[in-house]
């Protein structure tokens, strides 16, 4: 009788399923769930009766607003719509134009590409013409001579703010690609007939001329000098951090953080990988570059805009730790979480100071750090 208790007592570990290891992250994700929730509060307080978020004439907001309200990790996604971002959609696709675009007046570009990833937020089927005819819009958008103007190398193969055919810029065509990439499948098995789609190839050598790297940029003005290898700059000729004169005497395009986050994230979507060298030099540039006090050129500017993109780049992009020129690692989840959890506003929100790009309005801002937490939460490990 002892024999066969000692025997069972020394089996029984064996036969136990295996513990799992515990959650180093668990304590920060549960504090990232509930500033999630404050965010989200304070945006629902703030939407207007007829159902969207800030300016009427800005379609985006309310886009944003929604895909932050349907991502929030809190929200059941197998439970009912909440009745105020039904609410919220049908303004949303009642500003759908006849052309596909959802905009007002201005900012088409943007308005359709933050509306689709607002529309794939909700995964409802209902919603299936609606996107396809505003993916279809974002299309038309694409610079190049068989896609819109005349031809031009520093505007082919990007898209431009959309009601303005003077440019395409990085940030307008990463904006497009992203929301044309997460809807691609959708396009693909539509029952709605053939899809159009992006010149991707087009696309990637306009998202190339954008990044100061010679040997894949063919566009004078590109420069592997040290301080910008890698980076990116708003358009082929154009950086809104200005320029750098070198020793040599020759000028140089400042590299800055946002658009490089935005390049890499352009790359990414583009089906490449770290092998690369416009990958593996964005990431040197980012790496050499790594700070949360500012938008890298641009300081204040753009500073919640720059670290939305950052988790967005960095998450499709694998990178679980940053390599840094110093030789060390950033955790730039737990960095990035900590400091917006840190500067949260009493009532929920958050604002940047500098009114650049519209960052001075709590809706914007908090639309974006709320996707940013979301983010972080949705691709932070578990062990």
């Amino acid at each position: 009788m002892k024999t066969t208790i000692l025997l069972a007592a020394f089996l029984l570990p064996a036969l136990l399923p295996a513990q799992e290891k515990p959650n180093p992250n668990l304590s920060l994700q549960l504090e990232i769930e509930r500033t999630i929730k404050k965010g989200n509060a304070y945006l629902r307080s703030h939407q207007q009766a007829d159902g969207h978020w800030g300016d009427p004439s800005l379609p985006a907001f309310t886009a944003l607003a929604l895909t932050a309200t349907m991502r929030d990790p809190n929200r059941d996604p197998a439970g009912p719509e909440p009745e105020f971002a039904t609410k919220g959609y049908t303004w949303l696709l009642a500003q759908q134009k006849e052309d596909g675009g959802i905009y007002d007046k201005g900012l088409a570009n943007y308005g359709t590409s933050t509306s689709i990833m607002a529309l794939l937020a909700r995964d409802k089927k209902a919603d299936e013409a609606a996107l396809l005819k505003a993916r279809a819009y974002l299309v038309t958008l694409q610079f190049g001579s068989d896609k819109k103007g005349e031809p031009d190398s520093k505007k082919d193969g990007g898209i431009g703010y959309g009601s303005s055919p003077d440019h395409s810029d990085l940030s307008n065509t990463y904006l497009a690609i992203e929301a044309l990439y997460h809807s691609r499948q959708l396009a693909k098995d539509s029952e709605h007939g053939k899809q159009p789609e992006l010149d991707w190839e087009a696309a990637l050598t306009f998202v190339s001329r954008c990044q100061n790297l010679t040997e894949t940029n063919d566009l004078p003005g590109a420069s592997d000098d040290p301080d910008n290898k890698g980076g990116f700059v708003y358009f082929p000729g154009d950086s809104k951090a200005g320029s750098q004169e070198l020793p040599d005497g020759t000028t140089a395009l400042r590299s800055y953080g946002s658009m490089s986050y935005a390049g890499l994230l352009s790359l990414v979507y583009a089906d490449l990988d770290a092998k690369d060298p416009r990958v593996s030099a964005v990431l040197e540039w980012l790496g050499n570059n790594y700070t949360l006090d500012e938008n890298p050129g641009l300081g204040e500017q753009g500073l919640y805009y720059y670290y939305h993109t950052m988790a967005k780049a960095l998450s499709a992009a694998g990178i679980e730790k940053l390599p840094l020129k110093d030789g060390k690692e950033a955790d730039w989840r737990r960095d990035l979480a900590t400091l917006l959890l840190s500067n949260q506003k009493p009532n929920g929100s958050w604002i940047n100071e500098n009114s650049r790009w519209f960052e001075n309005d709590p809706l914007l801002v908090t639309s974006y750090v709320v996707m940013t937490l979301e983010q972080i939460h949705a691709t932070m490990p578990r062990n």
